[in-house]
């Protein structure tokens, strides 16, 4: 009897795992579990179809239904998992009852931080995820004058940066010295920050949130420096690990709060692996864990995880932390530690000298737009394939591609 593998979750970790999975045992029954509508789409594109330099949100899915179909793939969507029983190989799912397995796979995603300040119930609090909702919510900053980004994230960047390009007026609130601290020093940042004043952003760093004030509608943002007006309020604070359905399940977890897995993404539980945002993985450099990192790595995980799963072997090495974004009219990037990280971690050389781990370049044609720029993020997904080709490669010419080489998706 062939055997099953439930995957729960849909994101770059999951399909990754049913590809792999499938790719290695051809008679498995392969389903996949989504409370969404989608699957396979790269969420951190989203801000630049709302900044208009990807034309449409086709564009950020890696493939169709049709391509999942034909693949034998058998995707559930709309579909809540509940919990599952490693003693019993079942898993819970709503309105379908309990569904046995083989072999599990747990790639739950992440959950934005709650901001824990009053006024979190009021409408137009937009978090960046579904893109069914950002489809929606794309609508709706059309007629949007004023807005505000809670928390210089990553994603932040991102929305500070399209905002402006929709010709809304952009407030920044941060309670960090400078834009994406927890990552890069403020020599780097600082180009990005001069171009966002350029393009009309306002600028609030060392500066707490402390609430979001309005009748049934946030109208501003209350921080400790003031209150700012708007019509919109953009949170993008910390990416959380997902792990309830883990957690309960028995599932052991970790100092970074995310699921703790080996080398091949096996988790504590016989039969259950796990991958992406809901995992925890050491860094290469210190060994300690670390959660959150880009989807180029939760998808890579996922493939680690489905191979194993169906029976093959790939393993997943500590990672190096590679990164890079566009914000502003500048690409930053780096690997492995900021100065100002690796100062307060008291390591004063990380392999060589610290900022020679950072850069930002101006990208061609800003504050116009322009082909090669365009190309640059048109589609993030194409990246997410084309490191699914170089792993596919190096396993072929016997090698294990180095971790953190798939590319630079959040």
């Amino acid at each position: 009897m062939a055997q099953r593998i439930v995957v729960i979750g849909g994101g770059a970790a999951g399909i990754g795992a049913a590809g792999a999975a499938k790719g290695t045992d051809r008679s498995a029954d392969v389903r996949v579990y989504t409370e969404f509508e989608d699957v396979g789409y790269s969420p951190c594109g989203i801000p630049y179809v709302h900044g208009r330099e990807i034309p449409d949100f086709e564009r950020l899915f890696m493939a169709t239904r049709e391509t999942y179909d034909k693949a034998g793939i058998d995707i559930h969507y709309e579909t809540r998992v509940t919990g599952f029983y490693t003693d019993r190989k079942i898993v819970s799912v709503q309105g379908e009852g309990e569904v046995g397995y083989d072999k599990l796979i747990v790639a739950t995603g992440f959950d934005y931080a709650d901001p824990g300040v009053p006024g979190t119930d009021l409408s137009n609090l937009y978090y960046v995820k579904n893109i069914r909702r950002a489809i929606e919510w794309d609508k709706v900053l059309d007629g949007v004058k004023s807005a505000v980004v809670v928390e210089a994230s990553p994603l932040g960047l991102e929305m500070v940066t399209a905002l402006c390009h929709r010709g809304i007026e952009t407030h920044l609130v941060d309670p960090g010295a400078w834009a994406l601290s927890v990552a890069t020093d403020p020599d780097i940042i600082a180009p990005v920050q001069d171009s966002w004043r350029e393009k009309g952003a306002t600028l609030h760093f060392n500066t707490t949130l402390t609430g979001f004030a309005g009748t049934g509608t946030v109208r501003a943002v209350q921080t400790s420096d003031g209150d700012i007006a708007c019509d919109l309020a953009v949170v993008c604070t910390k990416k959380e690990a997902n792990t309830a359905v883990a957690t309960a399940a028995g599932i052991r977890t970790g100092s970074a709060s995310g699921v703790i897995v080996d080398e091949r993404m096996h988790t504590s539980a016989a039969d259950v692996w796990a991958a992406g945002d809901c995992t925890e993985i050491p860094h290469s450099v210190t060994q300690i864990p670390i959660q959150g990192l880009s989807g180029s790595h939760a998808y890579s995980q996922g493939k680690v995880a489905g191979t194993n799963a169906a029976g093959g072997e790939r393993r997943y090495q500590p990672v190096s932390v590679p990164w890079g974004m566009m914000a502003g009219d500048w690409m930053i990037g780096g690997v492995s530690f900021s100065e100002t990280l690796a100062t307060a971690l008291g390591i004063p050389h990380v392999v060589g000298r610290p900022r020679g781990h950072q850069g930002a370049r101006r990208l061609p044609g800003h504050g116009g737009q322009d082909r090669d720029h365009h190309q640059r993020v048109r589609h993030h997904g194409e990246r997410l394939l084309a490191a699914d080709r170089r792993a596919e490669r190096a396993d072929r010419a016997g090698r294990a591609e180095p971790a953190g080489r798939a590319g630079v998706l959040r």
